[in-house]
């Protein structure tokens, strides 16, 4: 499957500093992901792991993600790679996601960008699934940030 690149952006009206610690505050954050589970930090801001767990077409898929912020430029920018993969159905995935904070005069501009690529058994379902389920996973995302941040 070819990767699939996302972008998102929402304005919210708390300040930089607050937006940063609302989002870089895991435990409150997977909350908002339906399909993240067993979250441990290992580092804060730099080492996590997580299982990513959904139902794709006939596959359940539960994989064992690794993510490590490879950036960090508080209060304003994070980039992270998150690399897992489910041996039970054969599947591999790759995320790469960076987040951008500014200061808006009514409170804060929040961008999220990157790309994902699932490999393996799961991808023969077709990028339409797999597109509409990372659609879906940004939806709860943003729904829940614009949620508790306004």
């Amino acid at each position: 499957m070819p990767t699939v690149d996302f972008r998102r952006s929402i304005s919210v009206p708390a300040p930089p500093s607050v937006v940063w610690d609302v989002l870089t505050d895991i435990g409150r954050v997977v909350g908002w992901v339906s399909v993240l589970g067993d979250v441990r930090e290992f580092e804060h801001l730099a080492r996590y792991g997580a299982i990513l767990e959904d139902r794709l077409g006939p596959f359940k898929l539960a994989a064992d993600l690794d993510v490590e912020v490879v950036e960090v430029a508080a209060p304003s920018r994070l980039r992270l790679v998150a690399d897992g993969e489910d041996r039970q159905v054969a599947s591999r995935i790759r995320i790469e996601a960076a987040l951008e904070l500014e200061a808006a005069p009514t409170g804060t501009h929040i961008d999220v960008r990157g790309h994902y690529e699932v490999t393996g058994r799961v991808a023969t379902l077709g990028a339409s699934m797999i597109r509409s389920k990372g659609d879906t996973i940004l939806d709860e995302f943003f729904a829940s940030a614009e949620e508790e941040l306004r």
